[in-house]
């Protein structure tokens, strides 16, 4: 199935199965409040409003707004390793800044991008003690999204944290998806940021707004940042939609991370029912989990096809495939359209994904 083709099928579909479900450029326009005050190359106005309350969400002194969460984390560990006079970023091997950014922390900023530990599983302290060189920032994602977003044990991350501050290194957080680590925590995003030395959060992920991303942290790390923002071409004339839109969605989304932590265990218990289907992890850790599905590529797009235009339900536009051709994997994030299921009446809509297609 191609772009063109999923985009028409699921034009046609009235519920969703994943996230916040079908999103318009109206209902992303309607984010943006009609008396919003403007900004200019980033300074003032809405943008400067949007700021000051992540900064204070996450109890961290002062926050500066991006346009992407690529430039965010590199222009932050680029600072870090100027201040320390160090090059080496340690982080999962899952991390974003190796799997999705084109080897941008090496050809771009000059660094070294060190993968540590086992791409299948979490970050454990063994792992790290391991690292001999001196390091200039540990990064550490909340939840982890390419295993299904397992996060470590709260004992587990503080003393990772402990490591590196003990090593004289940074520790900073990629925290795209902090604020339903938070909730599956029972603790709120200050508690997580306190930890580390700058924290980035995402507004497009879980919370829905249009594009866009904080980081927090020092006052001073911040003018930094604000300044290689300007470097890199991201202060553009005017940054206010995206802002107003994320400032729109937090006030909106925050309240539901718990319920939707609430909601995904709640369909993980209904699928164990389902033989065809695997959860992972199994609870989930946070509003998201992967399913492993028992069933080939071809059967499982016919059973999207066959969902889409005969029940007008849109699921996945493809499935990730894995080391067995016989089974598939998707990856589910809970979100109002989520919610709108009862966690049976989805489980049985996932199970049908799963069925052979006879020939």
């Amino acid at each position: 199935m191609n772009d063109d083709e999923a985009r028409q099928l699921r034009t046609r579909c009235t519920r969703f199965v994943n996230g916040h479900g079908q999103q318009s450029a109206a209902d992303y326009l309607a984010t943006v409040p009609t008396q919003t005050e403007t900004d200019r190359y980033g300074e003032g106005g809405v943008v400067a409003e949007l700021e000051t309350y992540v900064a204070d969400l996450l109890g961290k002194p002062a926050a500066v707004f991006f346009p992407s969460g690529t430039m965010a984390q590199q222009v932050v560990l680029r600072i870090r390793a100027d201040r320390s006079g160090r090059a080496t970023i340690v982080f999962h091997p899952t991390c974003h800044l190796r799997l999705h950014e084109d080897g941008a922390l090496e050809r771009v900023q000059r660094l070294v991008g060190r993968a540590v530990g086992d791409a299948d599983r979490l970050l454990t302290l063994d792992d790290l003690r391991v690292v001999a060189e001196p390091i200039a920032a540990l990064l550490v994602e909340l939840p982890q999204r390419e295993i299904g977003g397992q996060q470590p044990e709260w004992e587990d991350l503080v003393a990772q944290v402990a490591w590196a501050r003990e090593r004289g290194a940074a520790a900073h957080l990629d925290g795209a998806r902090v604020w339903e680590s938070a909730a599956s925590y029972g603790k709120t995003p200050a508690e997580i940021a306190a930890l580390f030395d700058t924290a980035y959060v995402s507004f497009y992920k879980g919370i829905g707004a249009l594009p866009g991303c904080c980081v927090a942290g020092d006052a001073d790390v911040m003018a930094q940042a604000r300044e290689w923002r300007k470097r890199m071409g991201g202060t553009l004339f005017a940054l206010w939609p995206n802002a107003a839109s994320a400032l729109t969605c937090l006030h909106q989304r925050l309240p539901r991370m718990a319920p939707y932590v609430e909601h995904a265990r709640a369909l993980a218990d209904a699928l164990r029912a389902v033989d065809s289907v695997r959860v992972v992890p199994d609870p989930p850790q946070a509003s998201m989990m992967h399913l492993l599905l028992d069933v080939s590529s071809q059967d499982f797009e016919t059973n999207v096809r066959r969902l889409a235009t005969e029940d007008g339900i849109w699921t996945w536009p493809k499935a990730a495939p894995t080391v067995d051709p016989r089974t598939q994997k998707v990856e589910l994030s809970v979100g109002e359209a989520t919610c709108q299921w009862d966690p049976k009446e989805l489980a049985g809509v996932i199970a049908r994904l799963a069925e052979p297609v006879p020939r």
